[in-house]
């Protein structure tokens, strides 16, 4: 099974927060995930729904700050196997061209 989730970590600050995002980021290669950062948030896809919590949590606790903001969207599709990039893909067929305009 695939798990595909949105992963948006950050600290409750005023300045710059990609030096803390840096390290949530960061923190995710410690686990069996592949993950795409964007100005939004990382996508995360996992096969195990328990590896994706894990690494969440890391991620979460990666970052600090006396208050840290996390939100965790997860798409778990257990009628079939899906990838994060089959979605995209999908999109993209129903357009006829890529889903970007930042090219």
């Amino acid at each position: 099974m695939t798990v595909v989730a949105l992963l948006s970590v950050a600290p409750v600050i005023e300045e710059s927060m990609s030096g803390e995002v840096a390290k949530a980021v960061d923190a995710l290669e410690a686990y069996d995930v592949a993950y795409e950062t964007n100005p939004m948030g990382t996508v995360i896809e996992a096969d195990d729904i328990g590896e994706l919590f894990a690494a969440a949590q890391a991620a979460h606790e990666a970052v600090d700050g006396d208050r840290v903001s996390t939100v965790l969207k997860i798409d778990d599709k257990r009628t079939r196997e899906t990838t994060a990039s089959e979605k995209v893909e999908a999109v993209e067929d129903q357009l006829g061209r890529p889903a970007t305009s930042y090219e």
